[in-house]
């Protein structure tokens, strides 16, 4: 039995399987090692976590800086923390659902220079670089989320194909491609949706039903009455909507325009695309939230919803 653990320690610190493929991987700000070390075997970096901590106890636990790092997928225990001591290796971008293209832009602009991020914006925003899910828009809503190496001959336009690639992967995961129609909506109309439910709903438990209350609505006709597409117009990632806010004569003001937004409003998730796709079934016609924890009650009602705002408001929750 010792001889086969030992075996398996000795493996898991020096695997025999090579790669050339590399990842990154981002450390945040006061990351404990047992999150950073989880990461590392989610991306195949390390065989295993309980190997390279044991490895950290003997060796001393390095003191890893928030950053980014470029490490090669089935690397031995030795050589990764010998680069976490090192500190960060690469420049990345870090898109995660729910961002917009000006985050986007300020991002990069931190992480390169404010040129490289506004060449980026307006590629993305004057058509230069055509999507499949809409040759003639933006590429707003339409970028892959995930992490993004930042090298230094890396171009604008580089950079968009290999997000637009990514966003093409993570649609298509889902079953959503540029000739998908459902619910009475073409591809590109799809994924409009999706970035409103991300936004609206937030936390994964409530996708699927923000889903359904969004098509219900589309169905019913009118307004969609969502807040999240007003913010996106004021360039506010939320807050309050205020009377004045309701009155702005936009088309993301779904207070006053019918229908979908023009465009969607950031990158939407696997999850938020899956829910618009496959929605559960429901008469819900409106949605609030009612505790701390991002739990979000249904109704199909005005009247129930103004039972769930009261109880919202009990819990301090406004």
């Amino acid at each position: 039995m010792f001889v086969v653990l030992f075996g398996w320690v000795l493996w898991a610190s020096f695997p025999v399987l090579a790669s050339h493929k590399i990842q990154v991987i981002r450390v945040y700000p006061n990351e404990t090692l047992s999150s950073v070390s989880q990461n590392l075997q989610k991306n195949g970096i390390i065989e295993s976590e309980f190997v390279f901590r044991l490895d950290s106890l003997f060796l001393g636990s390095p003191y890893v800086q928030p950053g980014f790092y470029r490490l090669p997928e089935h690397s031995n225990v030795t050589s990764v923390l010998s680069l976490l001591r090192s500190g960060p290796n690469v420049r990345a971008l870090d898109v995660e659902p729910g961002m917009t293209l000006r985050q986007i832009t300020l991002s990069l602009a931190s992480q390169v220079s404010e040129s490289f991020a506004l060449a980026f914006r307006d590629q993305a925003a004057q058509l230069s670089i055509a999507s499949p899910f809409r040759p003639r828009a933006s590429l707003e809503g339409l970028l892959g989320t995930g992490l993004y190496a930042l090298s230094s001959g890396i171009t604008p336009r580089e950079l968009l194909v290999q997000m637009q690639s990514k966003f093409l992967l993570h649609a298509a995961s889902v079953g959503l491609t540029s000739r998908t129609s459902i619910h009475g909506l073409n591809a590109y109309q799809l994924v409009i949706a999706a970035s409103i439910v991300e936004k609206e709903a937030f936390y994964a438990k409530n996708m699927p039903k923000v889903a359904r209350v969004i098509l219900n609505r589309l169905q019913r006709g009118g307004g969609l009455q969502m807040d999240a597409t007003i913010l996106y117009y004021l360039g506010l990632d939320g807050g309050r909507v205020t009377h004045t806010m309701l009155t702005l004569n936009t088309p993301y003001n779904t207070y006053k325009s019918a229908g979908l937004t023009p465009t969607p409003i950031c990158v939407p998730s696997e999850l938020a695309m899956q829910s618009i796709l496959s929605p559960p079934k429901g008469t819900w016609l409106y949605f609030t939230l009612i505790d701390s924890s991002g739990t979000e009650a249904f109704s199909t009602t005005f009247a129930e919803q103004l039972i769930n705002e009261k109880l919202a408001a009990s819990r301090g929750i406004s």
